[in-house]
Formats: structure tokens, sequence, C-alpha cells
């Protein structure tokens, strides 16, 4: 019922981001920044950190899909993150960044392990969601191995469920503002 909620919440996008990037920023973004100029700010701390885009692999460790749907919505008309240099990618060994969304289940465990082995250091991890933080309503089920962090080192955690893509550009930019210093 949450993602329902959302949904009648959110509302849908009808109105031209270039027009609105013109307009006074929308509260609530870190320094006053409204999801253009967060998606510019994430494209230059990456180029700062990696010296070129990021390439990210998503990773589906379990989730109910709801996650996914939010980060598709990165790539689409209004986030539109190819532009500012983000490329989602097929191998792990292309990647700069692990989206990791769900809980791990058992039969995703060795696979989730083996992709973080192959992705270059430094590794960066963004946990995607409150099931990859905290299992959400799988928890205790007997087909879950527990939280993303407890398989693979986790750089920052995007609560929500399903968390917006705004919010899930906010992770991206706090995982690169560390550029990949040591994990807390």
């Amino acid at each position: 019922m949450k993602l329902f909620a959302k949904i009648l919440q959110v509302g849908l996008a009808t109105e031209d981001l270039r027009r609105a990037a013109s307009e006074p920023a929308a509260a609530g973004g870190p320094e006053g920044l409204d999801e253009r100029g967060l998606a510019r700010q994430v494209d230059r701390r990456a180029r700062r950190v990696l010296g070129r885009a990021v390439a990210i692999r998503q990773v589906d460790a379990g989730s109910c899909n709801g996650c996914e749907i939010e980060i598709g919505g990165l790539t689409g008309p209004v986030y539109d993150l190819e532009q500012f240099g983000f490329h989602f990618v097929a191998s792990p060994r292309h990647a700069d960044l692990l989206l990791v969304t769900g809980p791990v289940t058992r039969n995703m465990v060795v696979p989730l392990r083996k992709t973080w082995e192959a992705v270059p250091a430094p590794r960066l991890v963004v946990a995607v969601g409150d099931c990859a933080h905290d299992c959400g309503v799988f928890a205790g089920s007997y087909a879950v191995a527990g939280r993303v962090q407890d398989i693979i080192p986790v750089d920052a955690v995007v609560p929500g469920c399903p968390p917006a893509p705004a919010d899930i550009l906010r992770g991206i930019l706090a995982v690169l503002g560390r550029g990949g210093e040591a994990r807390p």
C-alpha cells in the first residue's frame, strides 16, 4: 500500500524540466538543488574523482522491483542521466559503482559477492531501498540470507520504499564525495 500512496502523492511529471530548471530550486535538495542541478553536481564530482563518467551496474538481489522502477526512471526523459555521463553497464568489470536493491536472497549470495569482486577498485556500493538496508517486509523469510551490508561492504544506503530517483542521485553523490576513501 505504501507504493500506491506514494504514486498518488508524487503524481505525474508533465512539466518541461528545462523550464523548471530556470525557476527557483525545489526545497529539500542538498544545497537547494533541483534534480538537474543535482545530476550536474554528481557528474562534476564523478569526473573529479574518477576522471570520467560513471559506469553503474545495477544488481537485483531479491527485491520486489519497486526500486528498479525508480532506477529506471533515472534513464527516462525526466532525469535523462545519459546526458550527464551516467551509463548502466552489463558487466561488473566495466562498472565504477554497484546499485544493489532488495534483501539478499540465499541464491544471490554467491553471485552478489562475485559481482562485487569483479568490480575494479575502489568498488563503490550503494544499497537502494529499505529492503537492501534492513530486509524490509522480507525480514525473517526462509529465502533471505540478510542485508546487503552483511554480504558485501556498503558505502551508502538510500532509504525509502521505494526511494525517489532524486534520493538515489543523492546516494550516488554521497559515495562519490568520499571517492573511495575508507568505509565507516
